[in-house]
């Protein structure tokens, strides 16, 4: 895992609560990423349901001349429970869970709920890494 600073490492808390959320794709609001190598992200769901739902969670950063680019995609999350995902430079790449990268000076959280007449109630919270 990564080293834990707690001196530097910045909680941003919760930047998405899903109450009861139904099919959308959300762009989340940009995040001053400076002076931080990584992020980890908490996936808490506490209800899903509907046929074939999911949540889909995507780590983007943003280059410097304003695109974004994807720097993790979770597999889709089907049950109720914390799923963690974590972009870090000195860890390694694990499909869908964690990136070996280090995150630019901003970044942004996006997810998508899909399925038939889906319900998702979730909260995303995050963790900047030094």
């Amino acid at each position: 895992m990564a080293h834990i600073n707690a001196q530097r490492d910045t909680s941003l808390g919760t930047i998405a609560t899903l109450a009861a959320a139904t099919t959308s794709t959300v762009t989340g609001p940009d995040l001053d990423t400076a002076q931080h190598r990584g992020i980890a992200l908490f996936v808490n769901i506490t209800a899903i349901s509907g046929t074939g739902a999911t949540l889909t969670v995507t780590i983007r950063g943003k280059s410097p001349v304003g695109v974004d680019y994807t720097l993790l995609v979770s597999a889709g999350l089907i049950a109720t429970g914390q799923t963690v995902l974590t972009v870090y430079p000195a860890l390694p790449a694990v499909t869908n869970v964690t990136a070996q990268s280090t995150i630019p000076v901003t970044t942004h959280v996006d997810y998508a709920i899909t399925g038939t007449s889906p319900s998702v109630t979730a909260t995303i919270s995050a963790v900047l890494l030094y």
